[in-house]
């Protein structure tokens, strides 16, 4: 109640102000200026959203049974456990099985056996060890040859290599046996009891050891050092030792290089070749070469020079005699094409140091009576193109121009009837070496084809013109060489390869004097003049599995019954057949 009079009163007495404030406002409205201390700010009430489903208060709507859920938990031992999420890989083939072995061995007409083996075994990440051992030869039965034709080269190698972090070093030896048969004597000339009283087997023997170090990031690059022995069965032999090394100092672009290199060769013939053995003197020769090569090597984006000299101070031991030899050392290359068009050019020069085994390499029937003395190359100038034409067309064109003194020559010795001595080399069926002065202007052109990955072919040629100080033709050198060669895998199983090649004519004399002539007397000696020859090589193999695989070789497959030196008739047809196995060792 007491609420009720006092909202009663509240109301009542704004209702008689506001009737005297209309009555103000009629009678009098005046000049008052009216202040808004605060402006006006409208608001919007909040409105509520009528609901979308409203709710049902009727007797007819079904009244819903309430359902209580439970679970029956049972324990279950469990010795599952999940594993981490890995990504998918991309499924690869296998790689191929890599062997550190192999083993070869084959056979064919004219007695000939192939044998060879290598193993590579490793002793830590950073250390090998390596063998290798080839041998092949041949029981001979060349048509018409009246003297034993046989011949045997095998050779073993083994070699050890450490690489640490800085530098790599190692150490190889070798050791080679070589068996040939001066059997090159004219058909009929001798009876059968002469031909049974000749001695007409050679024998060489080879042993060398040598060793290397490397260094990286070092103004010191490399050293090499190795000794070789050689020597025959009739009493020759032949020491040789050579030391090489360098450094290397950068100049911002360039880089200032030094090479150092000093060789020494000696030995001794016991037959000088001439006269009765047993009166013949022995045959001395020792020679020592040191030699500078200072250069400096610069690299642009398209170009590569290298501009240096060659000094070399030449000794004759046993003459006593010496000389200064100086040499350029020039050769540089331009792209003028990116790959297409590369020119490459240099002069150069050397005093090569000649040897009884490096005669013997390039002719194994000389005659153990041989003077040995290096060859002055003065200069080599050549000049060539070189580049890709097409992606898998490659090519090379040079032409050169060279400058010798002493070229060696081997000329066919003359017969010396007055031998009382059973070596069979004096019948006029081994060489001697003759040494000339020749210039040699040389074309050389190359093209090699990959028709695909499994599918190689190239060809050459090299066309030489001669001239020498004597007059004389260069001596059994061709004019004319050529060779095509090719490698085709067939499928994954089958492969097979071949090696075509022709060299020209060559020119020697036959002397019927004793006197050793190198020039040709006319009414004496014969000339010789050896036809240019064509010879086939090829192979075949199929591979039975990733170890084992069979091959056939054949040679000189066009019979041709060609003189490779004067009276030394090679073989026919020779077909070898063998098997190959790889294996971990």
């Amino acid at each position: 109640m007491y609420n009720k009079y006092i909202i009663a009163l509240i109301f009542l007495s704004l209702g008689m102000q506001i009737g005297f404030a209309q009555d103000d406002k009629d009678n009098d409205l005046g000049t008052e200026t009216v202040t808004v201390t605060k402006a006006y700010t409208p608001t919007v009430s909040d409105a509520f959203k009528i609901k979308s489903v409203p709710n049902l208060n009727d007797s007819i709507v079904l009244q819903k049974k309430p359902i209580t859920y439970s679970i029956f938990s049972v324990p279950v031992a469990s010795t599952f456990t999940p594993s981490k999420g890995t990504a998918s890989t991309v499924e690869k083939l296998p790689p191929p099985q890599l062997y550190n072995s192999y083993a070869s061995f084959g056979a064919g007409n004219y007695g000939n056996v192939l044998g060879e083996f290598y193993t590579s075994r490793t002793i830590n990440r950073d250390e090998n060890f390596d063998i290798g051992f080839n041998h092949l030869s041949s029981r001979g039965g060349i048509k018409n040859v009246e003297l034993k034709d046989t011949f045997y080269d095998t050779r073993l190698d083994a070699s050890y290599a450490k690489r640490d972090r800085d530098l790599d070093w190692g150490a190889a030896i070798g050791l080679q046996h070589q068996l040939y048969n001066w059997y090159g004597i004219p058909e009929g000339e001798f009876s059968d009891s002469e031909l049974s009283g000749i001695d007409e087997t050679q024998n060489y023997f080879m042993g060398e050891a040598g060793a290397h170090i490397n260094v990286e990031d070092a103004y010191f690059k490399r050293a090499d050092i190795k000794y070789r022995r050689f020597f025959d069965a009739l009493s020759s032999g032949e020491n040789r030792a050579i030391l090489t090394t360098g450094f290397e100092f950068p100049m911002n672009e360039e880089a200032f290089g030094v090479k150092l290199k000093v060789d020494y060769v000696g030995g001794s013939f016991a037959n000088d070749g001439y006269g009765p053995a047993v009166n013949s003197s022995p045959i001395d020769y020792s020679n020592l070469q040191a030699g500078i090569n200072p250069s400096l090597k610069m690299l642009r984006d398209d170009l590569s020079l290298n501009l240096g000299i060659n000094v070399v101070y030449g000794m004759d031991l046993e003459n006593s005699e010496s000389n200064f030899y100086i040499y350029p050392a020039v050769t540089a290359s331009y792209r003028l094409l990116d790959e297409s068009v590369i020119t490459y050019g240099g002069v150069t020069g050397e005093l090569k140091q000649n040897s009884y085994y490096d005669f013997v390499e390039a002719n194994p029937f000389v005659s153990p009576t041989l003077l040995v003395a290096p060859t002055d190359s003065q200069y080599n100038a050549y000049v060539g193109f070189k580049g890709q034409l097409l992606p898998n067309l490659s090519y090379n064109i040079k032409g050169s121009y060279a400058a010798e003194n002493r070229k060696p020559l081997f000329i066919l010795n003359p017969q010396e009837d007055s031998r009382s001595d059973d070596n069979g080399y004096f019948l006029g069926n081994s060489f001697r070496v003759f040494y000339d002065d020749i210039k040699t202007l040389g074309i050389f052109g190359e093209l090699n084809v990959d028709v695909n990955r499994n599918f190689t072919l190239g060809v050459n040629a090299e066309v030489y013109d001669y001239t020498t100080e004597t007059g004389n033709p260069a001596w059994n050198l061709p004019n004319l060489k050529a060779s095509l060669f090719m490698d085709y895998q067939i499928g994954e199983q089958w492969f097979m390869g071949a090696n075509l090649f022709y060299v020209g004519e060559r020119e020697d004399f036959a002397s019927d004097t004793n006197s050793g002539a190198a020039i040709p007397q006319p009414g004496i000696d014969t000339p010789i003049t050896l036809e240019g020859y064509f010879d086939a090589n090829a192979h075949v193999g199929y591979r039975f599995n990733d170890q084992l695989s069979f091959f056939v070789k054949g040679a000189n497959l066009s019979n041709n019954q060609y003189q490779r030196w004067a009276n030394f008739q090679v073989q026919g047809i020779q077909v070898l057949g063998g098997a190959t196995y790889k294996f971990d060792f």
